[in-house]
């Protein structure tokens, strides 16, 4: 009998299969094994009539056209030559003056698109007219000439009691920027 030795003491394997369990699994697979060889006759008939069958004959393979060169006019450059790569067309310049302040402090309402805020109205307070400009999130802002909003650099030239007007620094497409004039009008 097959001895565990653990912590300095031996003791004998507990058994793992009694043979009256052992003696019937061999039985079991014996009896399923003995299924698979029985009866073949059908099989060997089937195989019989499908060999006597005549082949079909293979189609040939299909000729294959000859690739004939084209040559198109007025392309001898090779699309592999790295000065096609390194020559870049020539961009007109931008003749724009006009700079961003990169340096100022960005106001509550330059962090929303102009197309999201709502001009809801205004008021006066001590000589000062003010615009109350409605944002995404719901809080009401107030505004007033100079100060900034939209994601353009747009600064408020002029409140009046149905719109804002901006000026708004936008890319003029040759690098530089433009000066470009928009209105928020009073939402109902």
């Amino acid at each position: 009998m097959a001895k565990l030795e653990t912590n300095n003491r031996i003791r004998p394997l507990p058994k793992l299969l009694p043979r009256v369990a052992y003696s019937s699994m061999i039985i079991v697979s014996a009896m399923a094994l003995s299924a698979c060889g029985s009866d073949m006759a059908d099989l060997e008939e089937y195989v019989k009539v499908t060999m006597a069958k005549k082949g079909r004959p293979i189609e040939p393979i299909p000729k294959m056209k000859a690739y004939e060169v084209f040559e198109y006019p007025g392309h001898e450059r090779s699309p592999f030559d790295e000065s096609a790569i390194a020559a870049k067309p020539d961009k007109p310049k931008s003749s724009s003056s006009i700079t961003i302040d990169t340096k100022r402090i960005p106001e509550f309402l330059e962090s929303f698109p102009l197309d999201t805020l709502s001009f809801v109205g205004t008021m006066e307070q001590e000589g000062i007219n003010w615009g109350l400009v409605k944002g995404p999130d719901g809080t009401i802002q107030r505004v007033r000439k100079g100060n900034y909003m939209g994601q353009n650099y747009g600064q408020i030239i002029r409140i009046s009691e149905t719109e804002i007007e901006l000026e708004e620094i936008v890319p003029d497409g040759f690098g530089g920027f433009k000066k470009r004039k928009n209105t928020v009008a009073l939402s109902e």
